[in-house]
């Protein structure tokens, strides 16, 4: 992959790829200048894929394990030297939700995992699996950093980390996405609001990008309900994230979330999230 500009990384659960498409999706792509593609909740097959987004893409692709369920992919212009799709003990099943790439960019290594959490019911088996994601999920980071100085983790994480991260979070306080269970991940992933540290090496020393540059502000969202007003009022979720290791972090040099310009416009309930890395 040439190294001569930035690498733009996105990221974006499409929500389905072909009502994606038909929703427009393929019109934003075309003019996004993307060079790694990292999508959540495909629910289609790997040809489908290749057929919506064409020729000049490798594509691979983590199919759930029940057909239109779930579902990751990352899309590139170059092919990846290597992939693996495990994730957790042998016995769980994360089929659908982890897809990690090394991709050589100039002479450098940048692994990329597209992820998809389990959005989680509080007090309920479907909270049981995702707590079992995110234990695996913890146990994955260290071994990922030390597998490379360049890793980037990006996609659905379905958990709101601070109160910044949820315009309505009073009222979320007992719900799966904000549950206190749920954001203690990743105060261990990137520290906990207040540390000295956190988000400057705090937890297990990876980065929100996106809180980086957004500062200590509200949002920016990335996800709004497709019920009622949510979109118009900015009544969001900053649940999609790009968590990269501290070498990497350093090299980002923008992030934006591609929020549509109306509720008409959307492609998906999630907008996109954008970054370039200088590499």
């Amino acid at each position: 992959m040439p190294s001569a500009k930035p690498l733009r990384v996105a990221s974006v659960n499409v929500n389905g790829v072909r009502a994606a498409f038909r929703r427009g999706m393929g019109e934003w792509l075309d003019g996004r200048g993307v060079d790694i593609l990292a999508m959540q909740e495909v629910r289609a097959s790997t040809e489908d894929l290749q057929a919506l987004l064409g020729d000049d893409w490798d594509i691979l692709h983590d199919p759930a394990t029940a057909k239109g369920r779930a579902g990751v992919a990352i899309a590139s212009r170059n092919r990846a030297s290597i992939h693996r799709v495990e994730l957790g003990a042998p016995d769980f099943d994360s089929a659908g939700r982890w897809l990690e790439a090394d991709y050589e960019v100039g002479d450098r290594i940048i692994t990329v995992v597209s992820a998809y959490v389990h959005s989680g019911e509080a007090e309920t088996a479907k909270q049981v699996e995702k707590y079992r994601f995110l234990d695996a999920m913890e146990a994955r980071l260290p071994e990922l950093a030390s597998h490379s100085e360049l890793a980037l983790v990006v996609g659905d994480l379905n958990v709101g980390h601070r109160t910044l991260d949820i315009r309505n979070w009073k009222g979320n306080v007992k719900r799966a996405g904000f549950l206190p269970e749920e954001r203690a991940y990743f105060d261990r992933f990137v520290g906990a609001e207040g540390d000295d540290d956190y988000n400057r090496g705090g937890g297990l020393g990876w980065i929100d990008v996106g809180r980086r540059f957004a500062g200590e502000v509200d949002g920016p969202y990335s996800w709004w309900s497709f019920r009622g007003k949510a979109f118009d009022n900015d009544t969001g979720w900053r649940i999609d994230y790009q968590l990269a290791t501290a070498p990497l972090a350093d090299l980002a040099l923008s992030y934006g979330i591609d929020r549509a310009a109306t509720y008409d416009a959307r492609f998906s309930d999630h907008s996109p999230v954008v970054v370039d890395y200088d590499l």
